[in-house]
């Protein structure tokens, strides 16, 4: 017990900082960083007042410290919900899922609406192999995803609608990429033009994901590993999708932990 006596003073000082790093990391570069620095300076004076033994400039702090309690709370209202939600249990991989599910929804509706209007697309969806090599040579965009814009870039009207379309972690690298050609075109029928060949000759090459939305037919293909699949449904299609980039989900630790094997590693 006097070992963890000693120790006290210097777990709170570690609480204490790192709930101060929080706070300022959370509110540095934004409107409320102003708000803070007067609140640290507020605490300064207060301390100050009470170790130089200042009684009535102690009392007046003392007095304001309670209405500012109440008053930080409403004008931080918007912050600290926003600081609370990320300190959720679900974590950041839940986050992050939950942000994929809504990329593939975004991209499935896009393209079969490009799929029910008949117009040509093709998508490449980067996964291990990087694909600066084609992107360097393409118009380079560096966009977020929005559905509004993979459309846009696909209509027949727009210079960029010729080529492929290059999408890496949720965001647009490029657009009018120029993709190798397969040589082997034994498994195109004679209804797939060039962005089918594309599509597939890009597949052999690299282990991303290509889809091909026909311009004469309107079905939409998928290429991976140098075989295409036609005719693929959504339902299908983003389950091919979340099977290759969804992480595997976490083993139960609880369930699943054992001792034995953890000491042989």
């Amino acid at each position: 017990m006097f070992f963890f006596h000693t120790l006290t003073p210097f777990i709170e000082i570690s609480i204490i900082a790192i709930l101060i790093n929080y706070l300022l990391s959370f509110f540095w570069n934004t409107r409320s960083m102003d708000l803070m620095l007067g609140l640290l300076a507020f605490l300064m004076i207060f301390a100050a007042s009470s170790w130089l033994n200042l009684p009535i400039l102690h009392k007046i702090m003392y007095l304001v410290a309670n209405v500012a309690v109440i008053a930080v709370l409403i004008i931080f209202q918007p912050e600290l919900r926003v600081a609370l939600s990320k300190l959720s249990l679900k974590g950041k991989k839940f986050k992050e899922i939950t942000e994929f599910d809504k990329f593939l929804d975004q991209l499935s509706n896009s393209l079969y609406r490009l799929s029910e209007k008949r117009i040509g697309a093709l998508v490449v969806l980067e996964n291990e192999d990087m694909l600066e090599e084609f992107a360097n040579k393409a118009v380079r965009l560096d966009a977020s995803f929005s559905s509004e814009l993979l459309e846009t870039i696909f209509a027949t009207n727009t210079p960029l609608h010729d080529g492929a379309v290059i999408i890496r972690n949720g965001k647009i690298i490029a657009a009018a990429v120029i993709l190798p050609l397969a040589e082997d075109s034994s498994q195109l029928t004679k209804s797939m033009g060039t962005r089918h060949r594309a599509g597939l000759g890009a597949s052999q090459l690299t282990d991303a994901l290509i889809i091909v939305v026909s311009e004469e037919t309107g079905k939409i293909s998928i290429a991976r590993d140098g075989v295409m699949t036609r005719g693929v449904k959504m339902d299908r299609f983003k389950g091919i999708v979340r099977s290759i980039f969804t992480p595997p989900p976490a083993k139960d630790f609880k369930r699943h932990f054992n001792l034995k094997d953890w000491l042989r590693q």
